[in-house]
């Protein structure tokens, strides 16, 4: 078997490696078709073991895997009768597969036509989508906290980043949703007493401590929640939702200002309009600015 190999891998060699590179003589271009080939081959091999490896599926192509190997190293040292046993059993390995991995096949074929099939080719949505949608948990959340009187305290990162303040509470690095936001703040339970911090589309820590203001101005009847969140607002650009145990009422702070009671359209209004309109303006500006400077740079190479 193993001359039966070596013979096998010397014929594709002269007949695939060899032709394949008197090709590229020929045509160039074929080697970026080449490279694209590749790399759409590890990505989708990629992406198969990150799946796999979450599920059931991981173990059970360990335990394929072992069987192949131990084929091949049972005829390699001749063990020619457990060779043969294994060799039979691998004729109709593909049927047993197909059957072992049914639910699987099934569940993959089924989100061909769903968004989960565009996620998992990385095809996600925009960011100033998925921050939309995120805007509105969030609003769904506090509006949920406030009914029930459970205090509460969300900050949502801007530009400046807040990583120490993250640091000071429990990682969760979780996806955005109103239960988990809901959940965070039950009374008596270790996370609620803090604040949550929500970075780049997910929830990053929760039990955060937050410098507190101290300043004469603010009204004594403010509790620490609030002077907390004004405290992070005056420090950072992030924009703190704070939701009151005692009234049931949400505010806002940003830029170093609390906004109090709103209501939900108006929590909605601008949360949207200063992060992620915001957002999108400097993220243009940006943009902007580096195609001014390449045009530039260009201009001073060819005077």
């Amino acid at each position: 078997m193993k001359d039966n190999f070596l013979n096998t891998m010397d014929n594709f060699w002269q007949m695939n490696i060899t032709q394949y590179v008197e090709s590229l003589q020929e045509n160039p271009f074929r080697l970026i078709l080449t490279i694209i080939d590749l790399a759409i081959v590890i990505f989708l091999f990629y992406q198969l073991i990150k799946i796999t490896k979450s599920s059931r599926v991981w173990q059970l192509m360990k335990g394929i895997a072992l069987f192949i190997i131990i084929t091949i190293l049972s005829g390699w040292i001749h063990l020619d009768i457990l060779h043969t046993i294994l060799t039979s059993i691998m004729t109709y390995g593909v049927i047993a597969v197909l059957v072992i991995f049914q639910p699987e096949l099934r569940r993959a074929l089924e989100q061909l036509g769903t968004n989960k099939f565009t996620k998992f080719f990385g095809i996600d949505k925009d960011r100033a989508t998925r921050t939309k949608e995120d805007i509105y948990k969030i609003v769904i959340a506090a509006k949920e906290l406030a009914s029930h009187h459970t205090g509460g305290l969300i900050v949502i990162e801007r530009d400046i980043k807040i990583g120490d303040i993250a640091e000071t509470g429990v990682q969760i690095d979780a996806e955005v949703s109103p239960q988990l936001l809901v959940n965070l703040f039950v009374p008596n339970t270790p996370l609620h007493d803090g604040a949550v911090v929500i970075s780049n589309n997910r929830i990053v820590a929760a039990a955060c401590i937050l410098p507190l203001a101290n300043d004469k101005e603010i009204a004594k009847e403010l509790g620490t929640r609030h002077r907390a969140a004004i405290g992070i607002a005056k420090e950072t650009d992030s924009i703190a939702i704070v939701i009151s145990e005692e009234t049931g009422k949400i505010s806002i702070a940003k830029d170093g200002t609390l906004i109090a009671d709103v209501d939900e359209e108006t929590l909605k209004r601008v949360l949207i309009k200063h992060i992620v309109t915001n957002r999108l303006g400097n993220e243009n500006k940006t943009r902007i600015d580096r195609i001014k400077k390449m045009k530039m740079k260009w201009k001073g190479q060819n005077k």
